[in-house]
């Protein structure tokens, strides 16, 4: 069965803003390598959003820079947001001991790389929810 574009854009965007909220909560809590996973995860989750609204069936990959590529296709404004594709770093050294050669996740990330990431997040979370709204 065919999904509706706007129904399955609103939740994934939905979940966008969700992890987010949770980026942000962590941020509170000064746990700056789940900051950073989870900006890219709301980045991700918002571009796929914009993809399914678009009317993509299936939406695959995890590159905020690929999906971007995906999205610059089809609409110039996400130009403005090609600076969320470095939102990848954070995608495996950010959980896992061995994406941080002799170090750990959560001793490498720090406040400023968190503020950077949330950031980012945001501007594309914001920028696909203009696409909603128009």
């Amino acid at each position: 069965m065919k999904q509706e574009p706007e129904k399955e854009g609103s939740r994934w965007l939905k979940q966008a803003e969700r992890d987010l909220d949770d980026a942000q909560f962590a941020f509170s809590g000064e746990r700056y390598n789940l900051v950073c996973f989870l900006a890219q995860q709301a980045a991700e989750k918002a571009i796929k959003a914009f993809l399914y609204l678009s009317g993509e069936e299936r939406v695959l990959g995890h590159s905020v820079a690929d999906l971007l590529n995906r999205a610059s296709s089809l609409d110039s404004a996400f130009g403005t947001v090609w600076r969320a594709r470095t939102l990848d770093l954070y995608y495996i050294p950010t959980r896992y001991p061995n994406g941080i050669p002799g170090g750990l996740p959560y001793e490498a990330f720090d406040r400023e790389e968190g503020e950077k990431a949330l950031a980012l997040a945001i501007s594309v979370i914001d920028l696909v929810k203009e696409q909603f709204t128009d």
